[in-house]
C-alpha cells in the first residue's frame, strides 16, 4: 500500500532538503582549500620550517623581524578559520559512517570524538604562534616557549588524527560488502594515512634530523598526508552525497509508478 498523497511529497521534500544541507557543507571545501594554501604560504615558519635547535635569541629575532611579523599574525588568523572550516567535512564523514550497516553506532561516536579533537589542537597551536608574535618585544625565553608550544602541539597531536583514520578504516571493513557506503579502498587509504602520521607522534624525542618537527617525517610527510586525505575524502564524500541526492530524487517517481 502506498503513502497518502499528501505525505509522500512531504517525505521526498524532506530528503531533498537534508541533501541540500549536506551539499552546502560539502561546497565549503574549496573555500577551505584556498584558506589553507594561503595561510601555509603566508606563514614564513612553514615555507622554511623553523628548527627546534634555534636559540631563544634566534627565535625572538624571527618574530621581531618586520618582514615576518604581519605575515605571522595574518596567517594565524587564517589558520584559525581553517580549523573551524574542517568541521563540515568531518561532520559529513560522521554522518556517512552512521549510515553504514553496523549493529551499533559506537564507531560513529568514536569518530565524532576524534574529529572534535583534531581541529581543536590545530587551533591551540595557532594561538601559541599568534601569542609569540603578539608582543615580540617580550623576554626571548617566553617567545621561545610559545614557539615550542606551538610546534609541539601542531606536530605531536597526531594520535587523534591516527585514531580518526583507523576508525574510518574499521567502519568500512565492517560495512556490508554488497552495498558499501564507501568503497573498500577507502579503508586501505586511511590505514596508509594513519601509518604516515605515526612518526610525528615521536617528534618530542628529537631536536634535529628527519624526526625533528622540521624534518622529513613530522613535517613534510605528515602535512602532505593530511592534505591528500582532505582532498581524497572530500571527493569521496561529494560522490556519495550526489549519488544519494539522485537516488532520493528518483524514488518518489519510481514509487508513483507502482500501483497501490
Amino acid at each position: 500500500m502506498g503513502w497518502p498523497a499528501a505525505e509522500e511529497p512531504a517525505r521526498g521534500n524532506e530528503a531533498i532538503r537534508r541533501n541540500d544541507g549536506e551539499l552546502i557543507l560539502l561546497w565549503t571545501l574549496p573555500v577551505l582549500a584556498v584558506i589553507w594554501v594561503s595561510a601555509f604560504l603566508l606563514f614564513p615558519g612553514f615555507t622554511h620550517p623553523m628548527s627546534p635547535s634555534m636559540t631563544a635569541a634566534q627565535v625572538a629575532a624571527f618574530y621581531r623581524d618586520p618582514a615576518h611579523l604581519s605575515r605571522i599574525r595574518y596567517s594565524m588568523v587564517l589558520f584559525n578559520w581553517f580549523s573551524v572550516g574542517l568541521i563540515p567535512l568531518l561532520t559529513l564523514l560522521v554522518m556517512q559512517v552512521r549510515r553504514m550497516a553496523h549493529q551499533t553506532p559506537i564507531l560513529s561516536y568514536c569518530l565524532l570524538g576524534c574529529t572534535a579533537a583534531g581541529p581543536t589542537l590545530f587551533l591551540v597551536a595557532d594561538l601559541f604562534w599568534l601569542l609569540a608574535a603578539y608582543q615580540p618585544g617580550r623576554d626571548p625565553q617566553l617567545t621561545l616557549m610559545f614557539n615550542d608550544l606551538a610546534w609541539m602541539t601542531f606536530t605531536v597531536g597526531v594520535p587523534f588524527l591516527i585514531g580518526q583514520s583507523l576508525v574510518i578504516a574499521l567502519a568500512v571493513y565492517l560495512d556490508r560488502p554488497d552495498q558499501p557506503v564507501f568503497p573498500r579502498w577507502v579503508a586501505h587509504f586511511n590505514v596508509l594515512v594513519a601509518a604516515a602520521l605515526v612518526p610525528a607522534a615521536f617528534t618530542g624525542l628529537a631536536l634535529s634530523g628527519p624526526m625533528a618537527w622540521n624534518g622529513l617525517f613530522p613535517f613534510w610527510v605528515k602535512n602532505s598526508a593530511i592534505a591528500v586525505w582532505i582532498v581524497v575524502m572530500g571527493v569521496i564524500l561529494g560522490r556519495n552525497i550526489y549519488r544519494e541526492r539522485a537516488e532520493r530524487a528518483g524514488r518518489p517517481a519510481a514509487e508513483a509508478a507502482v500501483p497501490a
